[in-house]
């Protein structure tokens, strides 16, 4: 093997890869990185994979041999992220497990090991496939991945809900005391797919890692493309492929709750606000909020048509702030972790915010006037008073 590229470009390509190989692999080859450089098409393609989750990138670089080894990927990335700008050559020599790296600085080598025992990343030959455009997927992703739960004993809780038929695809995801739903619209028919292959293969849901949608989203951000993505399903895997990347999963076993019966159908108050001044409004007041549960209280007065911010945090003090608002309903008193409030206020992209309750005890449900189509559902915290 020998090639040359870009500092930069193998940079870029190799932390993306490299956060997916496991730091503790249960075999020695998954700590490596895989290489595989292609003559004809003059690029090359680096692998992480740690058997459950996986990442392959691909780019454009000057093939003067090609070849397919492996090498340790964190030493691998720690010399080349130190090296100058400018063109590394990469040159396997007669011995394929010991590469050469050469740049304008100087010389380094690294032992790698061979590629035979990499295993492969799934395929999909049959399952069902969707087609979304960047923007609809990045909005269905950073409207829901901030509510799955971090905690490994609820495993369905920690991932995304995606559900997806003719309408297009929905993204929820819950922890048990807030609840993030994003409604996407699907690419139509035969404008994303040359092959004129169908937009998808009925209705289908699936609760995929919170960590491999991470991964999926930093991805899409540093290589955006304005070609649709297409997301292949099947009972336990998951294969997101788009302009030369691709990446693998997983999906999580378990039935995922019936959170669709969570969300109210009518409510008694509602409140509409600027988004930006609630969101800096409970900032402020976040800094007084007890570390240890983190209360905010609403109090929602009809009569001036403002919303009072408060919190009471003993042997600390006090904060009160008020901002105005569009209420109707009768008055209100209710409180929410603020920690919950900002995450979901922050997930939003609009001018002005909807709140709608019904009792200090019963689930609020948040919602962006314009823009995405989003519903966050928060459940309020009891005070003693």
């Amino acid at each position: 093997m020998k090639l040359i590229c870009t500092q930069n470009e193998l940079n870029t390509h190799l932390s993306l890869v490299s956060r997916v190989v496991p730091s503790r692999p249960s075999h020695p080859v998954l700590a490596n990185v895989l290489l595989n450089a292609d003559e004809e098409m003059q690029q090359v393609s680096l692998t992480g994979f740690d058997l459950s989750l996986g990442v392959q990138t691909s780019f454009k670089v000057q093939v003067k041999e090609g070849g397919i080894l492996t090498l340790p990927a964190k030493l691998l990335g720690d010399i080349v992220s130190r090296l100058p700008d400018g063109d590394i050559t990469l040159d396997g020599g007669t011995d394929d497990t010991l590469v050469t790296l050469t740049c304008a600085a100087g010389r380094y080598q690294v032992r790698g090991m061979g590629a035979e025992e990499y295993p492969e990343l799934p395929t999909l030959v049959d399952g069902s496939v969707a087609y979304l455009p960047v923007e609809a997927l990045l909005e269905g992703l950073r409207g829901s991945l901030f509510s799955t739960s971090a905690d490994e004993t609820k495993q369905v809780l920690t991932g995304v809900h995606i559900a997806v038929d003719e309408d297009g695809m929905e993204f929820a995801a819950t922890d048990g005391h807030r609840l993030a739903v994003v409604e996407t619209a699907n690419v139509q028919p035969g404008e994303a797919d040359p092959a004129g292959q169908k937009n998808h293969k009925g209705k289908f849901d699936v609760t995929v890692p919170g960590k491999a949608l991470r991964e999926l989203e930093r991805m899409i951000q540093s290589n955006a493309s304005s070609e649709p993505i297409a997301i292949r399903f099947d009972q336990g895997q998951l294969i997101v492929e788009w302009a030369n990347q691709r990446l693998t999963s997983r999906l999580l076993e378990g039935q995922y709750p019936n959170y669709r019966q969570l969300i109210p159908k009518q409510f008694s108050r509602q409140m509409t606000c600027d988004r930006r001044l609630l969101t800096s409004a409970l900032e402020r007041i976040a800094v007084l909020a007890d570390q240890k549960n983190s209360i905010v209280k609403f109090t929602l007065t009809i009569a001036d048509q403002e919303m009072i911010l408060s919190v009471d945090a003993q042997d600390v003090g006090s904060g009160r702030e008020a901002i105005p608002a569009q209420i109707s309903g009768d008055d209100l008193e209710i409180a929410f972790n603020v920690k919950y409030l900002l995450e979901g206020l922050k997930a939003l992209n609009t001018t002005e915010v909807q709140m709608q309750f019904n009792t200090a005890t019963s689930p609020a449900i948040l919602t962006p006037l314009g823009g995405m189509k989003m519903t966050y559902l928060v459940m309020p915290v009891q005070v003693r008073s």
